[in-house]
């Protein structure tokens, strides 16, 4: 007699169902807090249709490109033109106000009201940008990211 493999085959069609039908739907789409970039936004869904442009030119001024940092901290400096920082979190979006968020490697490592901030690193190659955002910490369109900055640590 021939064992009843017919529970076995249907679960690995769904199984195999599932997995080509989650390509492309909904599921598989950034998740609410993150753009099709995948940044972070941290507060709910971002329509980047809808959003402002800014005024703000951001540029890392520390560290250099190429730089060798020594140690285990970094000193992060940005210059900011155009715009200015404010330390509350609203809805009222000006295209000249804002905050600096600062990815490390592609990470949001810190949201700053400054334009300075120490990090802690250890040794490695890292890649550092900033983006000013608006008051309310989700990106303008188009979005205002600074140059990436290489650096080295040893």
């Amino acid at each position: 007699m021939r064992p009843n493999r017919s529970f076995a085959s249907v679960a690995a069609a769904a199984l195999a169902a599932s997995i080509v039908a989650s390509c492309g739907s909904p599921a598989a789409s950034p998740s609410p807090t993150q753009d099709a970039s995948g940044a972070y936004a941290p507060y709910g869904s971002y329509a980047p249709s809808a959003r402002p442009s800014t005024t703000a030119k951001l540029t890392i001024v520390s560290p250099t490109p190429d730089e060798i940092v020594t140690g285990t901290t970094v000193h992060v400096a940005v210059t900011l033109s155009g715009a200015t920082i404010v330390d509350d979190t609203n809805e009222d979006i000006r295209p000249d106000q804002g905050h600096i968020h600062l990815y490390l490697n592609n990470a949001l490592i810190y949201m700053q009201y400054g334009l300075t901030k120490d990090i802690t690193v250890h040794p490695g190659t890292y890649v550092l940008k900033a983006e000013f955002v608006a008051n309310d910490h989700y990106p303008f369109n188009p979005r205002d990211w600074s140059s990436q900055v290489f650096f080295t640590v040893k």
